[in-house]
C-alpha cells in the first residue's frame, strides 16, 4: 500500500504543493474508506477526513502540521486511522459518528423546508412539462391533457393518490366547479409561465375546496379539525416530542449517574488504588452521552416549537372554515371570487401544517438515527455495573447543582481588571452563547476532563468577546486570573479527545479540524483586524477624455490614422448648392390690446297684487276684486 504514495510524497525539507496536499489527503482518505470496507466497517469519506485530522493533531502520534509528511507518515496514519476507525465498542469513536450523522443530517427548518419545496418542484416539472408543451389536436388527446391537469393537482396537494379512483372522481369533480374543460383553449394559447401559474392557483383553489367539502360532509355535524391535518402531521405530531423527550430523560440518568462516578474518581482525596476502573473509559462514555443530550435537546426544542405553530395553524384553519361556511350558507349565490380567496388561504394553511409534519418527521427520524452511537457505552457499563460504582453517592442533576450554588456569586469588585455579566442585570442574556457550549472549562483542566455544566447566575466572565461559566466562585476566580492559559490546555485537552472540538464548540480555535472540513490539518495563519483611513479627494480631479484603456481601441485609432495618411481631402459644389445664401427675416410679435362692451343693467318694479274677496261662503256669491299693487313712485 505504501508503493502508492511515493510519486504523491516528498521529503520533510520540500514544501509540498497544495494541489499535491489535496492530492495526497484524497488518496489517504479513499485507502481508508476503502480499506474500512474490506474489513466490514462502513466508513463515509467525512469520518475519514475528520479522523485523519484528528490523529493529526493528537501530540501522542508525533506528528508535526509544519513537516510535510513523508512516505512512512502517510503509513503511520493511515494504520492510527484505520485502528480507530475500527475499534470495537469505543465511546470515543461513537461520539464522532454521532457527531458526523448529526451534521450530514440536520438543518434549519428554513433549509429543511427549502430542500423539499425544491425536491417537490423537481418531481412534479415532468408532469408540468407534458401539460404546458401540449400539442393536442383530437378530443381523445384534449380529454387526457385534463386528466393530466387533475393528475398534477393531486401529487402537488398530496391529498390522496391518483391511482385512487374515488380520489381522482372527487378532484375531477371539483375541478371541472373551478375550470371547465371548455376552458382549456384559453389555457393552451397562454404563455408557459402563465399556465405554470394557473396550474399552482387551481391547486390551491381545488385544494381548499376539498377541505371544506371533507369538513362539511357530515351535514351539521361538528367534524374535530385535527381530522383534515395531513397524514404525515397526523403520523408525527402525537409521537416526535413525546419520544424526543423519553429519549432526552434516558440519557440524562446516564449523564448524571457518569457524572457522579467520575467526580469521585476525579477528587484529590481518592486513592488512585482502583486501577481496574476504567476511568478512561468512563470520561469518554461521559462525553457520548453529554453529546447525545446536546443533540436530543436541539431536536426538542425545534419539536415543541413546531407543536405550538401547528396548534396556532390549527386555530387559524378553523377560523377560515367557519367563516368561509357562513358565507356559503347565508346567501343564494356566492361570488365566486370571494368563494376562491376563502378556499386560497384555507389551502394555503393545509399547506404550512404539511411541511410542519415533514420537518417533525425529519426530526423523529434523526432522533432513531442517533441511537446506535449510544449503544457502546450501555455495553461496556451495564446498570449494574454503575450502581456498584455509584454506592451510596447521591446523584445530582443539573438543576440541582446550578440550585446549590447560585448563592455564592461572584463579586465584581474583588476582581476590577476582568468584566462580569449576570442574566439579572443584562439584557438578553439567555440569547448570548456560552463558551465551551455551557460547560466550567476550569473543571475540565483541574479534574481531568470532568465535564461540568456552568452556573450563570454565579457570573459570567467576559474576556475578549466571550463569556465563560463556572461551577463555583472559587472556579471563577481561578480561571479569571489567568485565562488565556486555561484556554490553551482545554485545547490542549482536545487534542487528546477529539470528540470535545465539536462537543464544546472549539472551532475556532481548531479551524483546521472539524466535521465539515475535508483537509489535513494547517497552521492558520495569523490575523488581525486593521483599518486605514484617507483623504476624500488626495489629488485634484484630472480627467484625461483622451485616455483608453482598451488596448484594441487604441489599436483600431492607430489603424485609422495610419488609413487618413493616404487619403485626399475632396470638396465638390452641386447646381443645388450654387449661389445660396442664407436669408433672415424679422416679424413683429402680436400686442395685447382690449375693448370694453355694454354693461349689464337692471330695475325693480312693484310686484303686483291681487286680493280677491268672496270665494269662500255660499255659490253665487258676489266676488268681488281688489288691486292691491303698490305705486311706482312709492
Amino acid at each position: 500500500m505504501a508503493t502508492a504514495y511515493q510519486q504523491s510524497t516528498v521529503g520533510p525539507a520540500v514544501e509540498m504543493s497544495q494541489a499535491g496536499a489535496e492530492t495526497l489527503l484524497k488518496t489517504v482518505i479513499g485507502h481508508i474508506v476503502h480499506e474500512c470496507r474490506l474489513r466490514g466497517h462502513a466508513v463515509s469519506e467525512t469520518l475519514a477526513a475528520f479522523m485523519v485530522s484528528a490523529v493529526v493533531l493528537d501530540p501522542r502520534n508525533g506528528f508535526n502540521v509544519d513537516r510535510t509528511l513523508t512516505k512512512d507518515d502517510v503509513q503511520k496514519l493511515e494504520e492510527l486511522c484505520l485502528d480507530k476507525l475500527t475499534e470495537k465498542c469505543s465511546p470515543s469513536l461513537d461520539t464522532i459518528k454521532m457527531q458526523v450523522c448529526f451534521d450530514m443530517n440536520y438543518t434549519t427548518k428554513c433549509e429543511f423546508l427549502e430542500d423539499i419545496h425544491q425536491s417537490e418542484e423537481s418531481k412534479l416539472s415532468p408532469l408540468c412539462r407534458e401539460i404546458t408543451d401540449n400539442r393536442v389536436k383530437s378530443r381523445k388527446e384534449l380529454d387526457g391533457l385534463y386528466q393530466k391537469i387533475t393528475t398534477y393537482i393531486l401529487q402537488r396537494s398530496a391529498m390522496g393518490s391518483p391511482t385512487d379512483t374515488n380520489t381522482m372522481e372527487e378532484a375531477t369533480a371539483v375541478l371541472q366547479s373551478v375550470f371547465p374543460q371548455a376552458e382549456l383553449g384559453n389555457f393552451r394559447v397562454a404563455l408557459k409561465r402563465d399556465q405554470e401559474q394557473q396550474l399552482k392557483e387551481l391547486t390551491m383553489i381545488v385544494t381548499g375546496i376539498r377541505l371544506f367539502n371533507k369538513a362539511n360532509k357530515r351535514g351539521e355535524e361538528e367534524v374535530d379539525i385535527h381530522e383534515l391535518m395531513p397524514a404525515v402531521l397526523q403520523e408525527a405530531l402525537p409521537v416526535t416530542s413525546k419520544s424526543i423527550a423519553n429519549e432526552l430523560c434516558v440519557t440524562q440518568t446516564l449523564v448524571f449517574k457518569y457524572t457522579v462516578v467520575l467526580e469521585k474518581l476525579t477528587s484529590s482525596d481518592v486513592q488512585l488504588g482502583h486501577s481496574d476502573m476504567p476511568v478512561i473509559l468512563l470520561k469518554q462514555a461521559l462525553y457520548n452521552a453529554r453529546q447525545h443530550e446536546v443533540f436530543l435537546k436541539m431536536l426538542l426544542a425545534d419539536a415543541n416549537s413546531c407543536a405550538k405553530h401547528v396548534e396556532t395553524l390549527l386555530s387559524d384553519v378553523s377560523s377560515q372554515m367557519k367563516m368561509l361556511k357562513e358565507t356559503v350558507q347565508s346567501k343564494t349565490a356566492v361570488p365566486a371570487a370571494t368563494v376562491f380567496v376563502s378556499c386560497f388561504m384555507l389551502s394555503k394553511l393545509w399547506f404550512e401544517l404539511r411541511d410542519e409534519g415533514e420537518f417533525l418527521y425529519m426530526l423523529n427520524k434523526i432522533m432513531l438515527r442517533l441511537q446506535p452511537f449510544s449503544a457502546s457505552q450501555a455495553r461496556i457499563f451495564s446498570e449494574a455495573y454503575l450502581e456498584s460504582l455509584l454506592e451510596d453517592s447521591e446523584v445530582k442533576t443539573d438543576e440541582q447543582r446550578m440550585l446549590e450554588s447560585s448563592d455564592n456569586c461572584v463579586d465584581p469588585a474583588s476582581l476590577k481588571t476582568q468584566e462580569w455579566l449576570f442574566p439579572e442585570t443584562t439584557v438578553n442574556f439567555e440569547e448570548m452563547p456560552l463558551q465551551y457550549n455551557g460547560f466550567c472549562g476550569y473543571t475540565l483542566v483541574t479534574r481531568d476532563g470532568l465535564l461540568l455544566p456552568g452556573n450563570p447566575y454565579i457570573g459570567a466572565l467576559k474576556h475578549k468577546e466571550k463569556l465563560y461559566v463556572f461551577t463555583s466562585k472559587e472556579a471563577a476566580m481561578k480561571f479569571a486570573l489567568s485565562p488565556d492559559s486555561f484556554v490553551a490546555e482545554v485545547a490542549e485537552k482536545a487534542k487528546y479527545s477529539p470528540e470535545l472540538i465539536q462537543l464544546l464548540k472549539l472551532h475556532q480555535q481548531f479551524s483546521c479540524i472539524s466535521p465539515y472540513s475535508d483537509g489535513l490539518p494547517v497552521k492558520p495563519g495569523i490575523k488581525c483586524e486593521c483599518g486605514t483611513q484617507t483623504e476624500i479627494h488626495p489629488v485634484e480631479k484630472n480627467i484625461v477624455k483622451s485616455y483608453e484603456w482598451n488596448e484594441w481601441e487604441l489599436r483600431r485609432k492607430a489603424l485609422k490614422l495610419a488609413n487618413l495618411q493616404t487619403r485626399v481631402t475632396v470638396s465638390v459644389q452641386t447646381d443645388l448648392s450654387h449661389m445660396r445664401r442664407e436669408n433672415v427675416t424679422q416679424t413683429w410679435l402680436p400686442k395685447n390690446a382690449a375693448c370694453q362692451s355694454k354693461r349689464d343693467g337692471a330695475s325693480q318694479v312693484p310686484k303686483p297684487q291681487t286680493f280677491v274677496a268672496g270665494l269662500r261662503g255660499q255659490r253665487g256669491a258676489h266676488v268681488v276684486k281688489a288691486n292691491l299693487t303698490r305705486s311706482v313712485d312709492d
